[in-house]
């Protein structure tokens, strides 16, 4: 018999010491008795086992082993006594988790093959689109204002300045929240390349310079991200339609844009488009934002056409054609000319070049990456977060995640718990929403009761002369638990988070209309709904506490 000693880290109490010794006593021939509190296994085995197969049953089970050759030597993991966390991807739920699992001890390797770090929000996503966003709704308000006095004028879009200036933003962000990190964060450290799974515990990396390294790693992060989903249409293929990339980087305006698609991305660059002076033709399958309250498509999609965008719902390209730069695309409703064509049809996850069959991980019928609610994929030590999960398609979401899932690699537990979850979509009126909807509460078996408050009834919506949109709040019928709220106004991304806030906390709709908001702001608009199910507000005076 040979005897063998094991230091093994990540074990945060004595279950886990308990699953550890269940996994090494599995093996046969194998007599094993693990300790939490000294974090090593004494392992009696029988001749001729290979030590490595005792590392991998303890790996398997989501923990780091090593051997320990002096025993007197002290109990640490691998990678001279720290953790070695390797992260595939570099955006936002990367660099969350780098810099959790850094300050945990851990030492993190960054893989990523892109010419720039930082992912699709601070480059191609989030930061450029709100910028041309904020830009394309000062033109418009230059001559679609509503106030008397103020001569309204057309303004000249110089398309190439906005981009010089949006992209040097861009750069600028990503320095400062990125490149940055890993300047002064000597426990990160970048690695260039693709990666791929050779096992479940072991990377190939196909370095930009055609070289080839292997990475092997004690808990692996796999935060890909998402790319935009390209529909098969026929005709389509080597034309040069845009996808959201391409129109966020070009530097002159269409004169008349088709936009495909009815959600987020759809509708906040195909009003931004219009808003720079561009024709806007908009193609969508089903309803705008067809996931959302009904009614918050129905009155959106009221106010876009009174912009003057055409929009054609519960429609399919059928066929794209493009000739002498004119696109003619073919739907259900006749045939729809421009000279660009966007296409925003949903987004699909960077997992299929990461070979996950060989490491045994799971995914949905999308090629998502199936994670617990401890970010935990199939495979014990192999984690994920962000746009490549089965989880929600946000940015904040995928910080979050990136950070729980360190905490977990490095011996924490800590959950991710998205029942509350605010979203916004950037159009002008924008729309917000948390919680549940009206339809979903009752396919939940709840019994509820919702009140709609119209914006003409909110003071500060009054002085705006903006009174388009509406908030509306979902409650239980017999509690008053507020559960849902769905808002179309200017500045509904700023008011959610208080109904977030009151939903985590388990307010009732009475007690937030016992709340004191300040007079004239837009979230004043959350109390005066409440109020609603008491009272007629149009019957109150200003600041009726």
């Amino acid at each position: 018999m040979a005897q063998y000693r094991l230091s093994i880290s990540g074990m945060t109490c004595d279950h886990c010491a308990e699953s550890v010794e269940a996994a090494l006593n599995a093996l046969p021939g194998v007599t094993a008795e693990v300790s939490f509190e000294t974090g090593l296994a004494q392992v009696e085995a029988a001749a001729g086992i290979d030590p490595a197969k005792l590392i991998d049953a303890v790996k398997a089970r989501g923990y780091a082993a090593q051997l320990v050759t002096d025993p007197a030597g002290p109990a640490t993991g691998g990678n001279g006594g720290k953790l070695h966390i390797a992260i595939v991807g570099s955006g936002s739920g990367a660099f969350a988790a780098a810099i959790k699992a850094a300050e945990a001890g851990a030492t993190v390797t960054l893989i990523e093959g892109a010419e720039v770090i930082g992912g699709t929000c601070v480059n191609i996503g989030c930061v450029p689109s709100k910028i041309l966003i904020r830009g394309a709704h000062i033109a418009w308000q230059q001559g679609h204002h509503a106030f008397e006095g103020l001569p309204r004028q057309t303004p000249t879009v110089d398309r190439r300045a906005m981009l010089a200036q949006q992209q040097a933003m861009v750069a600028q962000l990503r320095h400062a929240k990125y490149e940055r990190i890993l300047e002064s964060n000597p426990d990160i450290h970048l690695l260039r390349g693709w990666a791929r799974f050779a096992s479940a515990d072991t990377l190939i990396v196909s370095r930009p310079d055609g070289a080839e390294e292997t990475v092997q790693a004690d808990r692996i992060l796999l935060a890909t991200g998402a790319r935009p989903a390209i529909p098969d249409i026929p005709g389509l293929a080597g034309t040069p339609f845009w996808t959201s990339t391409e129109a966020l980087a070009t530097d002159t305006l269409p004169e008349h844009l088709i936009v495909v698609g009815g959600s987020v991305v759809a509708l906040e660059l195909a009003q931004a488009f219009l808003h720079l002076g561009s024709r806007v033709t908009l193609v969508s399958r089903s309803t705008l934002l067809s996931r959302e309250d009904p009614l918050v498509g129905e009155r959106l999609k009221r106010c876009l056409e009174e912009e003057g965008m055409h929009i054609h719902l519960h429609s399919e390209p059928r066929r794209v054609h493009h000739e002498n730069g004119r696109f003619t695309v073919t739907t259900g409703d006749g045939e729809i000319r421009g000279d660009r064509l966007l296409l925003a049809t949903g987004r699909r996850p960077n997992t299929d070049s990461l070979q996950l069959a060989k490491a045994g991980i799971e995914t949905d019928r999308r090629g998502a990456i199936v994670i617990d609610d401890h970010l935990r994929t199939s495979v014990p030590h192999v984690y994920a977060a962000g746009d490549c999960t089965n989880q929600p398609q946000f940015v904040y979401v995928a910080a979050a995640a990136g950070t729980r899932a360190a905490i977990n690699m490095t011996g924490g537990d800590a959950t991710l718990d998205l029942s509350v979850m605010p979203a916004v979509v950037f159009t002008d009126p924008q729309v917000a929403s948390v919680g549940l909807s009206e339809a979903q509460a009752r396919q939940r078996g709840l019994a509820v009761d919702s009140r709609t408050l119209e914006l003409e009834n909110v003071p500060r919506a009054l002085a705006n002369l903006d009174t388009r949109g509406f908030i509306k709040l979902v409650a239980e019928a017999d509690s008053g638990r507020l559960r849902g709220c769905q808002i179309l106004a200017d500045q509904a991304g700023e008011v959610i988070q208080t109904a977030a806030l009151a939903i985590r906390k388990g307010m009732t709709i009475t007690e937030l209309a016992d709340q004191l908001f300040p007079y004239l702001t837009m979230v004043e608009g959350l109390k005066l709904c409440a109020q609603t199910f008491s009272k007629d507000v149009a019957q109150l005076s200003c600041c009726a506490g």
